[in-house]
């Protein structure tokens, strides 16, 4: 075999390996979904009753036995991940939506605005984001919303600064000069050329960072300043059971089996999300 025909089909053979695995990710994510969403309905006991007997191992009758109050663990875990999932994608969704609309508006404008903005994101991206969240957190006395809250206001100068970017490069191109002579307004200009062309990098972002922020909730409720009992929260259910590792380890180890599943599988979709758009950007 030539050596022509080797380099033509290993891209295409490169190419199908990460349509598959997009596939797959995407069959595991959207299980995952129907799971988060219909857990109230799939869960074979009420989470909040407290009926059973107490820290009972993991048997036919509780897959993951129950907590020290006799709730059935496998409800709470399936409860859990609900909260945790959905509390997480609002989170991203917040921090995509707002991060991206400040660093399109301060690329496409400039002048105060854009060094105003950059400066107060400056001072978010100079503190260590989780240290800057647990004191927002704490002063807002804790509770999920406010530590979305929290995650939100150091989350969001990374997306602007990649809007930012994208803006600024697409600003300068041709087709926004021959938009700019046939009359185009700035709104239609960034809605109908810049965030078409820019979404790539910024919806990859917010793939990957579904799983950071997944552990980053997880974290505020462990410490305390997230999820409140008797909420079922994974992180909350971890901090909880934390005191009887060695003794009742399924009480923190459900939990933790639950936030490494939702995290590897978001990463994975995100890593090859992104290996998917550098092969489409790179056939062009």
């Amino acid at each position: 075999m030539s050596a022509g025909k080797i380099s033509v089909r290993k891209p295409k053979i490169r190419k199908n390996n990460v349509k598959r695995r997009l596939f797959v990710f995407l069959l595991l994510a959207l299980l995952l979904m129907l799971v988060v969403i219909f857990a109230r309905q799939i869960c074979p006991y009420d989470p909040d009753a407290q009926i059973f007997g107490s820290l009972e191992p993991p048997s036919l009758e509780h897959p993951g036995g129950t907590d020290r109050y006799g709730r059935d663990l496998f409800s709470r875990i399936l409860v859990g991940l609900q909260t945790s999932i959905l509390s997480t994608l609002s989170l991203v969704a917040i921090i995509t939506v707002v991060g991206t609309t400040v660093g399109v508006l301060c690329g496409h404008l400039g002048g105060v605005m854009d060094s105003l903005m950059m400066r107060v994101s400056d001072v978010c991206l100079a503190f260590p984001g989780l240290v800057f969240a647990l004191a927002i957190a704490a002063l807002l006395n804790g509770g999920l919303q406010n530590a979305v809250i929290a995650l939100a206001v150091i989350s969001w100068p990374k997306y602007a600064r990649i809007a930012r970017s994208q803006t600024l490069a697409l600003k300068n191109t041709d087709y926004i000069a021959a938009s700019q002579l046939a009359g185009c307004t700035g709104a239609q200009q960034i809605f109908r050329h810049i965030l078409p062309n820019s979404m790539g990098p910024i919806l990859v972002t917010a793939m990957l960072d579904i799983g950071t922020m997944m552990m980053e909730l997880a974290g505020l409720s462990f410490l305390g300043l997230g999820a409140q009992p008797p909420t079922a929260e994974l992180g909350n259910m971890m901090s909880g059971g934390r005191s009887m590792l060695q003794t009742y380890p399924w009480v923190i180890i459900g939990p933790g089996i639950a936030i490494f599943i939702a995290v590897v599988i978001f990463n994975l979709l995100g890593d090859t999300v992104r290996d998917y758009l550098d092969l489409r950007n790179s056939h062009r």
